[in-house]
């Protein structure tokens, strides 16, 4: 982790951010002196530890909103949450996330509708309601996490990759409308990640298949990843905070793939 303070006095919110990417992410900005807004779902205890504990580590404000992101009007609330507590909104990372695998023709539609709604639908909401509080300030960071799929396609994932696709779509329009007001638009469009969500993908198909770990990492998962590496939660949580930068203020409408080589192909 950077530990640089270069954010201070910033106020973030993130979706998504009690585990994984969105917690790597919320880890790294408050750490460079953001106060910040955890959201998504799980255990309440759980959730409250690693709220207080990200408090006590980077010596800043840590919240937790629990929005729904199906649900427009919670995530009106989270917003509001986040401004009447915090005092405003800086910066949104827009990460929650799901996936379901399934040929299209037995795509369940239930699945489909909520993969849209999570993956895309929610940043539209999320930055619709933040906006105007970032044009008051005349200055803002939007930052959606996307996927290596916004980008190219992969079989069975119709639901997601049309999410990820319309993501970069909806991150190049807003980056335009707000231009020359001091905000920028972009998407990290991350490849595979090592998160403990695919260490435990990585043992059960070992098993399934009867392969070593291993050859799973690299024959299954990797085989996209010319780099043969993981993405980790920590670069994330880096270029998140680079984009959030004064260094990054000409950097808008942009995909940033941080996929080891794979869009490259």
């Amino acid at each position: 982790m950077t530990h640089m303070p270069l954010l201070t006095g910033k106020r973030a919110i993130i979706t998504g951010s009690t585990s994984g990417i969105g917690l790597g992410i919320a880890t790294e900005l408050a750490h460079a002196g953001v106060e910040v807004v955890l959201n998504g779902l799980g255990d309440v205890a759980k959730i409250e530890q690693v709220r207080a504990e990200l408090a006590a580590a980077a010596h800043v404000r840590v919240l937790y909103h629990a929005a729904d992101m199906t649900q427009p009007d919670a995530i009106e609330d989270l917003i509001n949450y986040g401004v009447s507590s915090l005092g405003g909104v800086d910066i949104i990372i827009n990460n929650a996330g799901i996936q379901h695998v399934a040929p299209i023709d037995e795509f369940p539609a239930a699945m489909w509708d909520k993969i849209i709604s999570i993956n895309l639908t929610a940043s539209f909401h999320m930055i619709r309601h933040a906006l105007p509080h970032m044009k008051h300030a005349g200055w803002g960071r939007i930052i959606n996490i996307a996927s290596a799929h916004a980008l190219v396609a992969s079989p069975y994932k119709s639901a997601y990759v049309a999410a990820k696709h319309g993501i970069a779509g909806l991150t190049k329009t807003v980056a335009l409308e707000v231009a020359q007001q001091g905000i920028t638009v972009n998407a990290i469009c991350p490849g595979y990640v090592w998160t403990p969500l695919v260490e435990g993908q990585v043992a059960d198909t070992a098993k399934a298949r009867g392969m070593s770990e291993e050859q799973v990492k690299t024959e299954v998962l990797l085989k996209a990843q010319p780099t043969k590496q993981f993405t980790t939660i920590a670069q994330l949580g880096a270029l998140a905070c680079f984009l959030c930068s004064d260094a990054a203020s000409n950097i808008t409408g942009v995909m940033l793939p941080v996929d080891g080589g794979w869009v490259a192909q």
